[in-house]
């Protein structure tokens, strides 16, 4: 008997959640297909019914993650709530945080497929976060200053071993992120579900 569309919505939703996991938290290299599966509570023959590739699944996990981080994100109401929110992240290396942070220098290791999509989400949230695509040249590079300081200063955070230095790096990263002069959007990591 064949699965539903929404049984199927669902197993693939579990395993997007599990990669995500998995991926963030020791990178592309160190998880396989059958540890990804066997965290979602799957076995591998369920995989290739939801992706062709191991990087097809990194590459939609990554998006499947900053998306949710957005819709998180999409419901505090101010931009320094929002950088907050970002930049209080857990550090612990066991728990998922933004894709676009935790897997910055392992996407730099992979195909075009994952690049692309990592591209793709880095414009996202800079198109989320001032609420428009159609931004002058100032305000483009006010937005990445911002996007660098929350971004840089989070994965910085997660690769210390110093608790202090750890924390001095996300207020270095809230400082400077507040201190751009941005108005609009309410978002911030987007994706569309893959």
């Amino acid at each position: 008997m064949p699965w539903s569309n929404e049984r199927k919505r669902e197993t693939r939703h579990r395993i997007l959640d599990a990669a995500a996991r998995c991926f963030t938290q020791r990178g592309y290299d160190a998880v396989s297909i059958d540890e990804v599966m066997a965290d979602a509570g799957l076995t591998r023959g369920a995989f290739y019914a939801h992706f062709d590739s191991k990087s097809s699944l990194y590459a939609n996990a990554i998006r499947h993650a900053a998306r949710r981080g957005a819709i998180e994100l999409e419901q505090l109401e101010s931009r320094e709530a929002r950088i907050d929110a970002y930049l209080s992240q857990s550090l612990d290396k066991d728990e998922v945080s933004c894709p676009l942070a935790c897997l910055v220098s392992d996407v730099a290791q992979r195909d075009e497929q994952v690049r692309s999509t990592y591209t793709a989400l880095l414009e996202g949230f800079l198109e989320r976060f001032l609420g428009t695509s159609e931004m002058d040249s100032d305000a483009r590079k006010r937005a990445l200053g911002q996007m660098i300081a929350m971004i840089g200063s989070l994965a910085m955070a997660r690769t210390v071993n110093d608790p202090r230095l750890a924390e001095e790096l996300l207020e270095a990263g809230r400082t400077l992120a507040k201190a751009s002069e941005l108005t609009g959007g309410r978002g911030a990591a987007v994706g569309q579900e893959a």
